[in-house]
């Protein structure tokens, strides 16, 4: 299967990732996708980009290397709540909202509290998808997430990254959750969630548990850049006239 859209990938900005904005687009191009999300975390990361990084965002180009790209954000969960360690009004300008738990940002005591504050924050009209809840640091009741995520119009990530070089043993969680969404006819979307620019585009892993699923193939959000953005475009982003404009480098 190949995959258009990256829709996880970081730069330097994060603090602990090793290449710039330049180098993914680049990679991708080399890799045959036509789009990469840029999704730095969140500022309470530690070493991660202050708020007004994502607010000046609008900068980048649209297409770089010939390969467009998503102006994004991968934000921290903070509480129980849902609360996100950046601002409505700074989310509803960006192309794509990840939102995840991370251990500096979040300290979840049990499946209840995880579960709570993962489905608070896809109650928030800006979060398009729920990144890496297979971590088995913070476990989750599965079919309560997966419901949700239907619920509300959010995408369950199958990361790439979880399986192969990070969340230790994250794989059983990770095909039960896959499971689950092809029952529920939840869509997914399969990210790199890379660190450097060799990452970007490497999905096999991931692909593998969403074969193991039996996930319809219609049920995969980055198979086509025009089923991103369909998708976006039934969150509210309006992007596509933006898409279309020629500034490139």
């Amino acid at each position: 299967m190949h995959l258009e859209v990256d829709t996880h990938c970081h730069t330097i900005a994060s603090g602990h990732a090793y290449s710039t904005i330049i180098e993914n687009a680049r990679e991708a191009a080399k890799k045959g996708l036509k789009m990469i999300a840029i999704t730095d975390h969140g500022p309470s990361m530690p070493g991660g980009p202050h708020r007004y990084y994502f607010g000046n965002l609008k900068v980048v180009p649209r297409q770089i290397e010939g390969v467009y790209i998503l102006r994004g954000i991968e934000a921290n969960i903070l509480g129980t709540n849902g609360k996100l360690d950046i601002s409505n009004s700074t989310l509803k300008k960006l192309d794509i909202v990840l939102a995840g738990f991370h251990a500096h940002c979040f300290s979840g005591k049990d499946v209840e509290e995880n579960t709570a504050a993962a489905i608070a924050a896809m109650k928030n009209p800006h979060v398009d998808i729920l990144v890496h809840p297979g971590n088995p640091q913070f476990p989750i009741d599965i079919d309560k997430v997966v419901a949700a995520a239907k619920e509300y119009n959010v995408c369950i990530e199958i990361n790439n990254s979880s399986l192969t070089v990070s969340r230790r043993g994250s794989e059983e969680n990770c095909l039960m959750i896959a499971k689950k969404a092809a029952e529920q006819d939840v869509k997914v979307a399969i990210g790199s969630d890379a660190h450097i620019c060799f990452d970007v585009g490497n999905f096999d892993t991931a692909l593998s548990i969403v074969k193991q699923a039996n996930i319809k193939t219609d049920n995969i959000l980055n198979t086509s850049m025009e089923e991103v953005i369909r998708f976006l475009e039934s969150k509210g982003r309006k992007i596509v006239p933006d898409l279309k404009t020629k500034t490139e480098v």
